[in-house]
């Protein structure tokens, strides 16, 4: 018999999904630290290394499919697998000893991140009674925490090691997924398959159309900022005299201070409202971005990752409050528009970086930043929120 689900928050099943999400990405944040490496070692321009994040995000266009499969899958076993085949990948990047190979390698780890992402909020906010946000909050603290500890990690592993010795890192994660087995293996998902009517998904898009519209303009202008601190910061760090050590403990700051952001912000969109959060997170992102590009000072960096994050799990709790009954197609088509609409911009960046520099770059992303804001104001107008 499937497992009624509770109207209230379950914090133990909420930490135990949260901390696997803390276990996959751990291994997803290694290649932003890598790339002041890996350009040097294999010659790449900035543009090259824009493909190769989206190399990682070309499964996300295959969301919706893997949706539908996980509407009738046991979906915590995709939870339990993927950090191991994360780890193993991403361990893998230092040893890579052509373009093709690293593109092969994030190509991976896409389909691996994929897998792990699309079905794990749906379990959150089963797990989470009413309070979806609050939920949220903790799942992405889970991950952020690992992205705050993952440059710190792959840092020291080169040190270490060398680049080529970051593989050592690899039995983290494959006893992470032997440790997530165990802790899961009676966990009930409360995921009952389902079979689906031809019309079902057309009915669905096509009654939520407006949310996805605004999803989709809210994270393009999102991504002009989270993508260009997420993935070109070391570089962008490294290029103006710094040390690769240095650039990973930025990294480090920017994500536990986004830890702090994404802990409070599903909380408080509860209480007060998510367009509220999305406004305030907006107005800290676009104010201190360009705060931290004039005086380059790591405080600075620490405050906007508060406000930078932030938005995450309140845009996860709004495609959650639909209540619809296809919740993990319905977030997969979340995550097919995020990755999708991030690859865009990424690879713009390279491409900007290349031609005008990365410092201006930097300037022309805080600008388009400003299109957060605007979206809000005016999705709130046609009642989207």
């Amino acid at each position: 018999m499937e497992k009624k689900v509770s109207k209230n928050f379950n914090q133990q099943e909420v930490l135990t999904i949260s901390s696997a999400h803390f276990a996959h990405d751990i291994f997803s944040s290694f290649l932003a630290p890598l790339l002041p490496l890996i350009i040097e070692k294999l010659g790449l321009s900035l543009s090259m290394v824009a493909f190769l994040d989206i190399v990682r995000r070309i499964p996300a266009l295959f969301n919706p499919l893997l949706g539908l499969m996980a509407e009738k899958s046991d979906v915590k076993y995709f939870v339990i697998l993927t950090p191991a085949i994360t780890a193993i990948s991403m361990s893998l990047l230092g040893l890579a000893s052509s373009y093709f190979i690293l593109v092969l390698l994030l190509f991976i780890a896409g389909i691996s991140s994929a897998l792990f992402h699309i079905p794990s909020p749906t379990m959150i906010k089963q797990s989470s009674g009413e309070e979806t946000g609050r939920g949220m909050s903790y799942f992405m603290v889970g991950g952020e925490f690992a992205r705050t500890l993952g440059p710190i990690l792959i840092t020291a592993a080169v040190s270490w090691w060398g680049l080529e010795g970051s593989y050592k890192l690899m039995p983290i994660g494959i006893v992470s997924s032997i440790l997530l087995y165990i802790r899961f293996k009676n966990f009930s998902t409360h995921i009952k398959a389902k079979k689906f009517e031809k019309g079902d998904v057309k009915t669905l898009l096509h009654e939520h159309k407006k949310l996805f519209y605004f999803l989709a303009l809210f994270m393009l202008f999102n991504a002009t900022l989270k993508s260009s601190l997420s993935l070109y910061l070391p570089v962008y760090l490294v290029n103006n005299g710094n040390s690769l050590w240095y650039a990973g403990i930025a990294l480090s700051v920017l994500q536990f201070s986004g830890v702090v952001g994404v802990f409070f912000s599903g909380k408080f969109s509860d209480r007060f409202g998510r367009y509220k959060i999305l406004l305030f997170s907006s107005l800290g992102s676009v104010g201190f971005m360009a705060l931290f590009l004039y005086t380059q000072n790591i405080i600075v960096l620490g405050i906007l990752g508060l406000f930078v994050f932030a938005p995450a799990p309140v845009l996860m709790a709004l495609v959650q409050d639909t209540d619809s009954p296809m919740p993990t197609f319905m977030h997969s088509i979340y995550m097919g528009i995020n990755f999708g609409l991030s690859s865009i911009v990424v690879l713009l960046i390279g491409v900007l970086g290349d031609s005008v520099g990365l410092n201006e770059t930097f300037v022309i992303c805080n600008i388009l930043g400003l299109g957060t804001l605007f979206t809000v104001l005016f999705m709130l107008k046609k009642e989207v929120l």
